[in-house]
């Protein structure tokens, strides 16, 4: 019987290295892998990695005050969300994680809207037809399937846009991301999609939730190419994104890639606690490799970044969430009659005779 060195296959199919332009101390360590930005880009790709900061600061106190509704901690992955981001055109077509609202925010989607988003208002779902994205998925993973079709549609319109997708490592596990990715493969839809490993899938280290020794590796079962990049590294990040973006909208098919992130904070402000499952070493270790510090290194030394600028873009953070906030207080409430007539393309009879009841009950009411 022949023998088969299934460790020699699998060694052969674990070669996935983690691509990295700067260093935690801000030094380059791939010139080969260096983006083609401008000193001018490079600092507009900091003051929004800045900006996104210290809104995470001023939403988590909100969220703290009972201000805003469900939030999704950012700090720490500012270089994966923000430096992909700035790697599309604004005619792409993005399809956020709940996790996402930066890219959102930094893709056309006003602050004020993102804020009656959390809340639950529907009217942070009212995206205007210039706004190439949909509303942020909570589904786990849904966001791979609905990629792959807006991808497909593109395709068939002849369009030169590309479809873009995030989610965490735990969507991975998920059934929609394997058929998100498939399909797009099968039809060489214009699609790339963004794995940002954090690391837990809330509490559950992603050890325990594959296998492989990399999520990269798993585009090879779509037949598609699978990336892994430092997360941490905002210019790698572009850099992959963009040559990813060049590779889909030229026709090849979807690109997978994986980043290497983390979140300082909890999975959500929902009650999670990230101190019963990370140690404050593994923390430490990753607090080390700040994307924010990264650059701010990077572009101190090339005399692009300033102490003063980044208090600028600090307080320029501050005044748009509270200009957001106070706008957003100031939308209308929804009402009962309001959620009943959302639910219901076609209202049954027994939803009209409640509409009719909560509209004179309201208009009591206000009276």
């Amino acid at each position: 019987m022949s023998q088969i060195d299934f460790d020699a296959i699998l060694a052969a199919e674990n070669k996935f290295p983690e691509l990295q332009v700067l260093d935690e101390s801000g030094q380059v360590t791939d010139q080969d892998l260096m983006p083609d930005l401008s000193d001018e880009q490079l600092i507009e790709l900091m003051s929004q990695m800045v900006w996104t900061r210290t809104l995470d600061t001023q939403a988590t106190k909100l969220n703290r005050q009972g201000r805003l509704g469900f939030y999704a901690p950012t700090a720490g992955e500012e270089a994966s969300q923000l430096a992909s981001n700035y790697a599309m055109n604004q005619d792409d077509f993005l399809l956020p994680g709940y996790r996402d609202v930066p890219q959102l925010l930094h893709h056309g989607l006003t602050l004020t809207q993102s804020f009656l988003w959390s809340r639950g208002h529907v009217t942070g779902n009212h995206y205007s037809t210039e706004l190439q994205a949909l509303p942020p998925q909570i589904i786990i993973g849904a966001q791979y399937v609905q990629a792959a079709g807006v991808a497909l549609g593109i395709k068939k319109n002849k369009g030169t846009q590309v479809a873009y997708a995030y989610t965490g490592d735990g969507g991975t596990s998920q059934g929609d991301f394997y058929e998100g990715i498939n399909f797009a493969g099968a039809f060489q839809a214009p699609a790339i999609f963004v794995v940002q490993n954090n690391g837990f899938a809330i509490s559950v280290p992603r050890a325990k939730q594959t296998a492989a020794p990399t999520l990269a590796q798993k585009a090879v079962a779509a037949g598609i190419p699978g990336v892994q990049v430092d997360g941490m590294d905002a210019l790698a990040v572009y850099s992959v994104m963009k040559a990813a973006r060049e590779f889909t909208a030229a026709g090849h098919g979807p690109v997978l890639i994986e980043t290497m992130t983390y979140r300082y904070g909890a999975h959500t402000l929902s009650g999670d606690d990230p101190r019963r499952y990370r140690t404050e070493e593994l923390d430490e270790i990753w607090h080390k490799r700040d994307p924010l510090t990264r650059m701010r290194h990077y572009l101190t030394a090339k005399d692009l970044w300033t102490e003063a600028k980044e208090n600028e873009v600090v307080e320029q953070a501050k005044a748009d969430v509270k200009a957001a906030v106070t706008e957003a207080d100031a939308t209308p409430k929804q009402t009962v009659t309001s959620f009943l007539a959302n639910t219901y393309a076609v209202q049954p009879q027994n939803i009209q005779q409640q509409i009719a009841e909560y509209q004179t009950k309201e208009a009591a009411h206000n009276g």
